[in-house]
């Protein structure tokens, strides 16, 4: 039985089935249109489908709300959701704006919408849960919440002045990144960088990591040079290389200077090579230890909640120093190896000695080759003195096979895609044909390009 009454907020994240109990993908937002007299219409609700791909659903197609769920007709149009103009989406941009309360008072700010069901298969914003302005003069804590009628209040935008993000992503917080960057790509380009401008910098730099480079370049030109410059400081060197790039040689330089100097040294060096190369693709900061380090050591390293799950799979012994440029490269242990041997044991003896390094120019072709042909999760990458630089991981590969809009490509599109990875990893190296990222292969500090 459908509920009388359902906060949107709460709504976020729900599954929606079909009527046989499949799974057809989660709630995203609610569309709602503003009528003159009457509080604004529930339309649809914007679902995401596999592929993280967001279709609408119109609201006639939903039999039941509620207990956490949605259970619609089956009927579903699949085509990517396009709003209209008319359209509001609640989320994304009723949660934060100020509204004027009509009892006298003063303002207040929306921090979720309940929708009613009006009639059968119609629904209708209801209350609203807004939080007045602090009374205090105590820099702690917040104003006083109440719920009202969308018929006491009014909404009060002045002209210019954004509306606060911060609910919108209080709501998305447990969203993964790349979730999070899809839903911000779908937003009204005005509220998406209002989005950003508020996110903390590593849940900035962790979204801007998902995004196309065209879309990065344009998020980072609102902010200015010190916090630009802190986002990069959280992004991962090689993202970080790839999205300075496509910056002007004065700003990325002049950000290279803000960066912190061990971040900015790792950028430095992924600009200096080619970006069809090894050089090009490989994450500099690997799990680096000592040939006299223990089982023990190695598995509490790659236990670390913030590493990658491709960069746990194995650990990179060298000599001394063990920071890239390392001494000289010994070899690899894969985890795998690791479990199966006690705590103490030395990790120089089980060395996986039939995986060799490639070279920092080794083609991007023949590294994709190696991946595929041994079944690798990553690839220690070595200069000309056998010294350890860093790693190509098999997401640093997908990501440079995978065309720019693959992020946004319909799922019909994106299964052809991925068919065409298959096979191109697949086969010999003189066929594979790889995307160039332009611009990567800049030299920044000495006034000299590539």
């Amino acid at each position: 039985m459908s509920a009388p009454r359902v906060f949107v907020a709460r709504l976020v994240g729900c599954t929606v089935f079909d009527p046989q109990g499949d799974r057809l993908g989660k709630v995203r937002d609610v569309v709602v249109v503003y009528r003159r007299a009457d509080p604004p219409q529930v339309v649809g609700l914007v679902v995401e489908i596999p592929g993280r791909r967001r279709v609408f659903v119109s609201i006639g197609r939903v039999t039941s709300i509620g207990s956490g769920q949605i259970i619609t007709t089956g009927l579903i149009n699949v085509r990517r959701f396009e709003q209209r103009a008319s359209e509001t989406r609640v989320i994304a941009e009723m949660l934060g704006r100020r509204v004027v309360l009509a009892d006298g008072s003063g303002e207040a700010t929306i921090e979720d919408v309940a929708i009613e069901e009006s009639g059968l298969g119609e629904w209708e914003v209801g209350q609203l849960f807004v939080r007045k302005p602090k009374t205090g003069a105590s820099p702690f804590g917040k104003g006083p919440t109440v719920f009202v009628q969308w018929s006491d209040v009014r909404e009060r935008v002045k002209l210019g002045e954004s509306q606060s993000a911060s609910q919108l992503i209080a709501t998305y917080s447990d969203m993964k990144p790349a979730d999070l960057a899809n839903t911000l790509l779908d937003l009204p380009q005005a509220r998406m960088l209002e989005v950003a401008e508020e996110l903390p910098d590593e849940r900035l730099a962790d979204v801007l990591e998902e995004m196309p480079e065209h879309q990065q370049v344009n998020i980072l030109g609102t902010l200015d040079d010190d916090r630009a410059a802190d986002v990069l400081d959280a992004m991962q060197p090689d993202d970080a290389a790839d999205l300075i790039a496509q910056l002007s040689d004065e700003r990325g330089e002049a950000l290279l200077e803000l960066m912190q100097p061990e971040e900015a040294d790792d950028v430095r060096r992924l600009l200096e090579y080619e970006p069809d190369t090894a050089g090009g693709l490989m994450t500099p900061e690997p799990i680096i230890l000592s040939a006299d380090a223990t089982v023990a050591e190695g598995l509490a390293l790659i236990r670390r909640h913030e590493l990658a799950p491709a960069l746990g799979a194995a650990v990179c012994v060298t000599l001394p120093p063990y920071e890239p440029p390392t001494g000289r490269f010994l070899g690899m242990v894969h985890f795998q190896r690791m479990l199966r041997y006690p705590p103490h044991e030395r990790l120089g003896t089980l060395i996986d000695q039939s995986l060799d390094p490639v070279t920092t120019d080794t083609p991007a072709a023949e590294v994709t080759r190696i991946l595929a042909s041994y079944n690798l999760v990553s690839v220690p990458v070595v200069d000309h003195n056998h010294r350890l630089v860093g790693v190509v991981t098999i997401d640093d590969v997908l990501d440079h096979l995978l065309p720019d809009d693959w992020r946004s490509s319909e799922s019909t599109r994106a299964h052809k895609r991925a068919a065409a990875v298959r096979r191109t990893v697949t086969t010999a190296t003189s066929s594979i044909p790889i995307k160039t990222r332009t611009g990567r292969a800049r030299r920044f500090g000495n006034g000299t390009t590539d």
